[in-house]
């Protein structure tokens, strides 16, 4: 039976006022920190793999337990679908075999995807299912539409989908999207009807919070 789990306390009441500077920043001073061992060595390892594959991409960003992956590669079987996360622990829980279709990877996000832009991968999805949102307002630069790698994210291109239990934080990644890119994002509410891609969408709506989903298509940079 699923933990009953409680909305998203903040001390936001709406899209924090200062999402437009860290874009600005972010995009005037790209991020140059060094890539970590390894991250580098798992990249090279999904590369290799996506190499052996004649088939269009889905990255799965912050994939968790990787359920999501392996759903997205049954919904998907003619895609290559990689799930990546930084968590050991998560990625190491027993949720059955893989589909050959499917690849988990542990790896940091921000130096993974700064990789794969260098390599020119071009997913033709892109999924941000139930990121983190800190919610604090002091923790703003930890969204990832208020990170230095967030000009990244967006270069990627492809069909980036981005699924929320809370709504401010899809309003101003929205905005984000917009200033970075001059493309308006669709942002609507999200009814699973029991189709579920991540344990954290079950338990939310069982406890019955609003879903939010975010898409927006992305050109190639």
């Amino acid at each position: 039976m699923l933990k009953r789990s409680r909305a998203v306390q903040s001390n936001q009441t709406g899209p924090h006022q200062d999402v437009s500077r860290r874009v600005a920043r972010a995009l005037a001073h790209p991020l140059q920190k060094p890539v970590a061992a390894h991250t580098q060595a798992a990249f090279d390892h999904a590369a290799t793999w996506l190499g052996e594959r004649n088939a269009p991409l889905i990255l799965d960003s912050g994939c968790g337990v990787g359920l999501s992956t392996r759903r997205l590669a049954a919904a998907f079987p003619s895609h290559a679908v990689i799930g990546v996360d930084r968590s050991e622990d998560r990625l190491g829980r027993d949720h059955g075999e893989l589909p050959d279709n499917a690849l988990l990877v542990r790896a940091d996000l921000v130096d993974f995807w700064r990789l794969a832009a260098r390599a020119g991968w071009s997913p033709e999805r892109h999924y941000l299912l139930y990121p983190n949102p800190y919610p604090k307002a002091a923790h703003l630069n930890r969204r990832w539409h208020g990170h230095p790698v967030f000009p990244t994210l967006l270069a990627l291109g492809g069909r980036l989908e981005l699924r929320s239990n809370w709504q401010i934080y899809l309003e101003e990644f929205a905005e984000a999207v917009v200033q970075a890119t001059g493309k308006q994002p669709v942002v609507e509410a999200h009814h699973p009807n029991g189709d579920y891609l991540t344990p954290f969408e079950a338990k939310y709506d069982h406890s019955g919070q609003a879903l939010w989903r975010l898409t927006v298509n992305l050109e190639r940079v």
